[in-house]
C-alpha cells in the first residue's frame, strides 16, 4: 500500500527536501505540501494522507493547533501526525504531544531516520527520538506529577512489563530494548501492546508521559 504524506512547513526549501526524499521511496509519496497550519488542516481534510509530517513552529496557525484539529480528542477520523522539529529543547513538544500527535523527530534527522519514521507512524505505531524524549524528559519531567489513578493502573504490570515501560521512557527503541534485556524484539512488542491495552493508552508516546505520570521514570 502506497503512503500519502503531506508536507507541512513554513520553509520552502525543508518542504522540498522531504519531498524529494520521501518521493524517492516506492512505497511513499507526496500529495501535497502547506507552509502553515491552517492549510494544513484543510488539505488534510481533503486529500486524507495517511500521515502528516508536521513542522511547530510557523506563521499563523502553528503545528500545536493544526494537529490537535487533525488528531486532538474527540476528532471522528483522526489523521496521523509525526511532529518534525527543528530544537531538541521546543517548549512546544509536550504541548504537541498532547494535541495527538503520533510521533517526533529533529529536522537534523538523516534521510533513513525521516522515511522510518513515516512508514512507523503509518502503520500505527508512535515514534519519539530519543533526543526528543530527553529533552521532553528535561524540560517537562518536574510538572508530571505521580497521578493516583495512575499508579492503582500500574499495578495491573508485571515486573517486566514495568521494566519495559521504564525503558520506553528512556527512549529506547523495540530493538535496542532487546537487547538489554536479553529478548527478542518480536517479545518486547508483545510486551509493549500489553502494556498499552493493560493501561489503556494509544501508543508509545502516552506511555512515555504514563510512565513519568506515575513515577516509574524520573527526570
Amino acid at each position: 500500500m502506497t503512503i500519502q504524506v503531506l508536507v507541512c512547513d513554513d520553509q520552502a526549501v525543508i518542504r522540498t527536501g522531504f519531498a524529494t526524499i520521501f518521493d524517492s521511496q516506492p512505497d511513499l509519496t507526496v500529495v501535497g505540501e502547506a507552509s502553515d497550519g491552517r492549510a494544513a488542516v484543510d488539505l488534510a481534510r481533503r486529500l486524507r494522507p495517511t500521515v502528516v509530517v508536521m513542522d511547530v513552529r510557523m506563521p499563523g496557525m502553528d503545528g500545536i493547533a493544526a494537529t490537535e484539529l487533525l488528531a486532538g480528542p474527540g476528532v471522528p477520523e483522526p489523521v496521523k501526525v509525526l511532529v518534525v522539529t527543528t530544537f531538541g529543547i521546543d517548549e512546544y513538544v509536550y504541548e504537541a504531544l498532547r494535541a495527538g500527535a503520533s510521533g517526533f523527530l529533529l529536522k537534523d534527522a538523516s534521510p533513513e531516520q525521516l522515511i522510518d519514521g513515516v512508514r512507523t507512524v503509518a502503520r500505527g505505531e508512535a515514534l519519539i527520538a530519543p533526543e526528543v524524549t530527553r529533552a521532553l524528559i528535561g524540560r517537562y519531567g518536574a510538572r508530571l506529577r505521580p497521578s493516583d489513578p495512575a499508579v492503582t493502573a500500574a499495578a495491573q504490570l508485571t515486573p517486566r512489563e514495568r521494566e519495559v515501560l521504564t525503558l520506553i521512557a528512556e527512549g529506547l527503541s523495540n530493538s535496542e530494548i532487546a537487547a538489554r534485556l536479553v529478548i527478542g524484539p518480536e517479545t518486547v512488542k508483545t510486551y509493549v501492546s500489553r502494556i498499552l491495552a493493560k493501561l489503556g493508552l494509544r501508543d508509545r508516546v502516552q506511555a512515555v508521559v504514563y510512565a513519568y505520570r506515575t513515577g516509574l521514570a524520573r527526570a
